[in-house]
């Protein structure tokens, strides 16, 4: 007889039911980190919010969602997954309210911090729970599903948004997901298995407070360092990180009960994976961040009609997703991951060669149906080469990181293209004014805010019809100065990511017979069913 809450051979009894649950949950997480880029312009003009400040208001999700899903994966395999799922679905819903109804784009971005933390509490624990609830070729499709479907449901958030906002006020893009995670409670509740595979062991909280403190200094530092006048805050926050960072190796090299094992972070198929995911999962929330304001701005598009602009990436990533899993059974994740990357630097030499004014759909839909193949293809063996390198007791090390890829890569990669975008549209507003023959004339207020932001030069037009066209003109040359900036620095990034799956990630046969070889050392047959510590 199998124990309660222990897992057959292959899968958990209704495997579609419980992976339909899994994927929703998935989805909440998904669709609120997306959903608030349609909204940067309204929000704005709504707060005349700097473009730092919008920066923020756009990695506010990622930087809570980021910083703790190491602490929280480890709490859900010591105190019980469904649990932690449950209590972070829940928290969405006051976190959702408070970000639509925020009086101030500061509390704006505390509302999105608080809904990131709860996402840290259910997203991480999703993957965790297929990971202990499947194994061998069931597993890698589950993850591929998780994966393909979750990132277009994130896609589609910009959609969703972009239809709210030709009816409603900018917060209403926060209150989507509430549909969603009432349905998604009531399914976990219902349908998730509790206490398999957990570990009794405790959590190391110093380690988990360390790996809080150094993610989030980390992502505020680099959200700050473009900033006028916020050099010293940025330095600052930099050497926090690094401090914590520095601290956090060392209590994990003398802790009994690491929260994060260095020993296995160091397995080949761990360690590239996570890196490699990192970039390419940071790459689709880069280029859904830009690209959002760039139709908007640039291109004139509705919010609506910017959010459909993107449809074709989660159309591919849906369409590509089960034949990533195939091509991982059979050539292996280094050919996979390998392809992945080489769609996603398509996507943006064509954002960067192709997108300038006045420029036809079909080079917007190409980009975004590129990024969507190699998000497709890419996603699958990360995350299954996380989940295959670990013990199943800790595997929320494993899905902690395969978040940190989305979550960390995507507040990185925002933070970093946002910051370029951020510095080349100073830099180009302030040589056009140079340029002007009644420069001295220029009041250097006004200056200040042509400076701040899109949002912010639009603004200003508007108080001088007379140079409103010149305004904005200048405005989006300024803007798309910046663009090249973050395009380019996509572009190196995925370049350097291909670079180390091509030189260290394992061919397919060394693959298989190192994850074997991992399986055996950790005396437990990945996703293997062991008895359950209590019935759920």
């Amino acid at each position: 007889m199998t124990p309660s809450g222990a897992v057959p051979d292959g899968a958990p009894p209704r495997p579609a039911l419980v992976l339909g649950t899994l994927i929703l949950v998935a989805a909440v997480a998904n669709l609120n980190l997306s959903v608030a880029n349609v909204a940067l312009p309204a929000i704005g003009r709504a707060f005349d919010s700097s473009q730092t400040m919008l920066d923020l208001v756009a990695v506010g999700y990622s930087l809570g969602l980021a910083a703790s899903v190491l602490y929280l994966g480890a709490f859900g395999d010591r105190y019980g997954r469904k649990l932690l799922l449950i209590l972070g679905v829940s928290l969405s819903v006051p976190a959702c309210l408070l970000a639509a109804h925020a009086g101030s784009d500061v509390m704006l971005v505390c509302a999105r911090v608080l809904g990131g933390l709860a996402a840290g509490m259910a997203y991480p624990t999703t993957l965790a729970l297929i990971a202990a609830l499947w194994r061998g070729g069931p597993r890698i499709h589950a993850i591929a599903l998780w994966s393909g479907i979750g990132g277009a449901i994130s896609a589609m958030g910009p959609l969703l948004a972009g239809a709210a906002l030709q009816r409603w006020w900018w917060g209403s893009v926060f209150l989507l997901t509430l549909p969603l995670a009432l349905v998604a409670l009531i399914l976990a509740v219902r349908c998730v298995p509790a206490h398999v595979n957990e570990s009794t062991e405790p959590v190391d909280h110093l380690g988990g407070v360390l790996s809080v403190v150094l993610v989030a200094a980390l992502v505020l530092a680099v959200n700050f360092a473009p900033s006028p006048g916020s050099g010293a805050a940025a330095a600052g926050l930099a050497l926090v990180s690094l401090a914590a960072t520095v601290a956090f190796v060392l209590r994990q090299r003398r802790a009994s009960n690491p929260l994060y094992d260095l020993t296995i972070a160091a397995r080949r198929t761990f360690w590239v994976a996570a890196v490699a995911g990192t970039i390419v999962f940071g790459s689709l929330m880069g280029a859904v961040f830009i690209g959002q304001q760039f139709m908007q701005n640039v291109l004139g598009y509705t919010a609506l009609q910017g959010g459909a602009a993107i449809l074709p990436s989660p159309l591919m990533m849906t369409l590509v997703a089960p034949y990533s899993a195939k091509l991982v059974e059979r050539r292996g994740s280094r050919f996979t991951l390998l392809l992945g990357y080489l769609f996603c630097l398509l996507a943006f030499l064509t954002m960067l060669l192709l997108w300038h004014e006045h420029i036809a759909y079909w080079r917007v839909g190409l980009a975004y149906a590129l990024i969507g193949v190699g998000i497709g293809l890419a996603g699958t063996p990360a995350s299954r080469s996380l989940t295959s390198s670990v013990p199943v007791p800790r595997v929320g090390m494993a899905s902690g990181t395969a978040d940190l890829q989305r979550d960390l890569g995507g507040a990185i990669m925002q933070s970093v293209l946002g910051a370029l975008l951020t510095a080349g549209y100073v830099r180009s507003i302030s040589t056009q004014v140079r340029e002007l023959p009644q420069s001295p004339e220029i009041a250097q207020a006004v200056v200040s805010e042509l400076q701040k932001s899109f949002a912010s030069a639009a603004d200003t037009a508007q108080r001088y019809p007379r140079h409103a066209a010149e305004i904005i003109e200048g405005a989006r040359n300024a803007f798309l100065a910046g663009d090249r900036w973050a395009y380019s620095a996509a572009i190196i990034a995925i370049l350097l990511g291909m670079a180390l799956v091509a030189r260290y990630y394992p061919r397919h046969p060394e693959e298989n017979r190192l994850l074997a070889s991992y399986q055996d050392e950790d005396g437990t047959p990945a996703g293997a069913p062991t008895p359950a510590r209590g019935a759920g």
